[in-house]
């Protein structure tokens, strides 16, 4: 089963998760398999999964209510990728692909091309008040020097540092069975650790030992293998990883609070992204097609809108199309 679990290391400003999508995951891989455009490709697969694993520690990490959406987009073959975690750790995912990827493609063959590939965190909050709009943070997927970056992981890592100023270390790994990821996090020195009311020397010790402490724990974590990842379980990871280390261990998300597959999408949602359309344009599509077909892309659900159903669309809904979510 999927699990996610939260530490501290006592003493110091730094925290970690670890989470392990079982079910969830091969959940998202087996619908898509069932659709009309079949199973993802390998590495297609690989960037989703670790896509969905860096969500989910973001999520947990946030406490955010609402959806935390991460999208990587660019001019190769791979013209989108999302990944969508709400604050009860449901998610889903979907890819666009537009071309031949190779088994053996990296980030860059997939979606930076040219330099022109991005990627974006986009909090949507759940109760949006009227005129709010979502919060998004975007970084290209190229270092300071230009280079392309490698892999997911250094694309968040880059992300962290330039949007939310917070040093993090994220080792992920996805196949067609497990996609996990470990997360560790230097915090603000605040609370015991607090610097207020220090000499200027003591203070300035006191970061540098806190930052030895925090770049030791950070090589630990970057020496996890792919393949240990993906094969060991939470408590060995932790074990070989840490043994030297006190963690505060917190109830971890399994079960009923692990993360796991749901869609958000709806006839409802459907119906209000053809009002968005226009009626027009909607009966446009009817007159050429005799009704409007809608597969939703995340989980592969079919929705039908006859003459009649669409008619009630805009007798009900008025000449207003409501406004669209970030993610439909």
């Amino acid at each position: 089963m999927s699990e996610l679990h939260k530490f501290l290391f006592e003493g110091l400003p730094v925290r970690g998760m670890v989470v392990r999508l079982t079910d969830a995951w091969t959940e998202i891989l087996k619908r898509r398999a069932q659709s009309s455009t079949g199973a993802y490709a390998p590495p297609v697969q690989a960037l989703l999964g670790e896509m969905v694993a860096a969500g989910a520690l973001m999520q947990s990490n946030i406490k955010f209510n609402g959806a935390l959406i991460l999208q990587v987009y660019g001019d190769g073959p791979v013209k989108l990728a999302v990944a969508e975690v709400q604050s009860d750790l449901s998610l889903r995912a979907t890819a666009t692909v537009q071309g031949p990827v190779p088994d053996d493609a990296g980030l860059r063959a997939m979606l930076n091309v040219n330099g022109l590939g991005r990627f974006a965190v986009t909090l949507d909050p759940q109760d949006r008040q009227p005129g709010q709009q979502p919060y998004q943070g975007v970084v290209p997927l190229s270092g300071a020097d230009g280079q392309s970056v490698h892999n997911l992981a250094e694309a968040l890592q880059l992300y962290m540092r330039q949007s939310e100023q917070l040093e993090t270390v994220l080792v992920l790994a996805a196949d067609d069975k497990v996609a996990a990821g470990l997360l560790i996090q230097r915090l603000p020195i605040e609370g015991m650790g607090n610097l207020a009311g220090q000499q200027p020397a003591e203070a300035e010790l006191y970061e540098a030992e806190m930052l030895e402490h925090y770049n030791r724990i950070a090589t630990l974590a970057s020496s996890l293998k792919r393949e240990e990842l993906l094969t060991l379980d939470v408590e060995t990871i932790l074990r070989r990883l840490f043994w030297e280390e006190k963690l505060q261990r917190f109830m971890p998300h399994a079960g009923e609070t692990a993360p796991r597959f749901a869609c958000t999408c709806s006839r409802e949602r459907v119906g209000r992204m053809i009002q968005g359309l226009g009626e027009i344009e909607a009966r446009e599509i009817l007159a050429e097609r005799g009704v409007i077909m809608v597969d939703c892309e995340f989980c592969g659900a079919n929705y039908r809108f006859d003459t009649i159903d669409t008619t009630q669309l805009f007798t009900t809904a008025g000449d207003q199309p409501p406004s669209s979510s970030v993610v439909q």
